[in-house]
C-alpha cells in the first residue's frame, strides 16, 4: 500500500509557526487528527524554521503531536542533536528525514543512525549539487543505499528520494523523476521511494491538477510513498484509486470505503 507522509506540521508554514510560538497545542492537534482521518501513514514533524529554537520547539511539538495520534512520526531535521532528542521521545519506531551524500551532512548523520531502529529517507544529493540525469540519481541511490546497508539498515527501511525538481525549470524533470524511480525500484529491489510531490508543480498555475496527474504517473513506475498534504481530498482519491488499480487493495475495499464516504467522487 502507498504510504503518505503528512507534511503539514512544519514551522515553515505560517500558521504552524504561529501556533508553535504561542504554544497553541489545540491547533496542532486538530491538524494532526485531520491528517490521520484523511489517511496519513506518518506525521512529519519539522521545527527548523525558528533559528536557535529548533530543539525546544521540536520537544514541544513531539509531546503535543503524540497526545493526538498513535501514528508513527517522521522526524525531520538536519541536526543529529535534535534528532537524538526526538528519537528518545517517540512512542513508536520513527522515520528520519533525512540523510544525503553531501559530506558534512553524511558525516554528521551516520554516527547518529548507526544502531538505530528507524526508517530513513535517503536523498540522491551529493556535493556536486542536484542530479542532472537519471544515471546521476540512480548512481547516488546505489551509493547511499550501500552505505546504509553497511551500518545495518535493511532495504525495506530505506526510502530513496530521487529529488523531484520543478517542470518550470526544465521540461525534462518529470520524465527524469519517473525513469529514475522505475530504475531504482528495479535495480535496488526491496527499497522504497519517496519525495516532496509538490516540487514538480512549483512556479506553475493549477498546481493541484499537476500534482495529482504526476502522482498517478509516478505510482505506475513504482513510487510507493510521498511527502504530501493528506487534507487534499482529490490527491488522496488518486492515491486510493491508483493503489486499487495496481492490485494493492484487496477486493477494492479501501476504494469502496472512499466512495461510500464521499472522498472519492467524480
Amino acid at each position: 500500500m502507498f504510504e503518505v507522509i503528512g507534511e503539514r506540521i512544519n514551522t515553515t508554514f505560517k500558521k504552524v509557526k504561529a501556533a508553535v510560538i504561542d504554544r497553541d497545542g489545540a491547533y496542532i492537534q486538530d491538524d494532526v487528527q485531520k491528517q490521520e482521518a484523511s489517511g496519513a501513514t506518518y506525521i512529519d514533524v519539522n521545527a527548523g524554521a525558528r533559528i536557535g529554537h529548533e530543539k525546544e520547539d521540536m520537544e514541544w511539538l513531539l509531546k503535543v503531536v503524540q497526545e493526538a495520534t498513535t501514528l508513527p512520526l517522521c522526524l525531520d531535521s538536519p541536526d543529529p542533536e535534535v534528532l537524538e532528542m526526538a528519537y528518545s521521545m517517540v512512542n513508536t519506531t520513527p522515520m528520519v528525514n533525512s540523510i544525503s551524500l553531501e559530506k558534512d551532512r553524511f558525516e554528521a548523520m551516520m554516527p547518529f543512525l548507526k544502531g538505530k531502529e528507524c526508517k530513513i529517507i535517503a536523498l540522491c544529493m551529493d556535493d556536486s549539487g542536484m542530479p542532472k540525469t537519471v544515471d546521476d540519481i540512480v548512481n547516488r541511490a546505489k551509493s547511499i543505499v550501500g552505505e546504509l546497508e553497511a551500518i545495518g539498515f535493511k532495504r525495506q527501511n530505506i526510502y530513496v528520494d530521487p529529488l523531484i525538481q520543478p517542470m518550470s525549470v526544465d521540461g525534462n524533470n518529470g520524465m527524469m523523476a519517473m525513469d529514475a524511480v522505475k530504475a531504482i525500484m528495479t535495480e535496488l529491489e526491496g527499497v522504497h521511494t519517496t519525495g516532496g510531490l509538490s516540487n514538480i508543480s512549483y512556479g506553475l498555475p493549477q498546481r493541484k491538477i499537476i500534482n495529482r496527474i504526476f502522482l498517478a504517473m509516478m505510482m505506475k513506475q513504482g513510487f510507493d510513498s510521498a511527502i504530501m498534504d493528506p487534507l487534499d481530498n482529490e490527491i488522496m482519491a488518486v492515491v486510493k484509486t491508483a493503489d486499487m488499480l495496481k492490485g494493492n487493495d484487496n477486493f477494492c475495499m479501501n476504494f469502496l470505503k472512499g466512495v461510500r464516504a464521499g472522498t472519492i467522487k467524480a
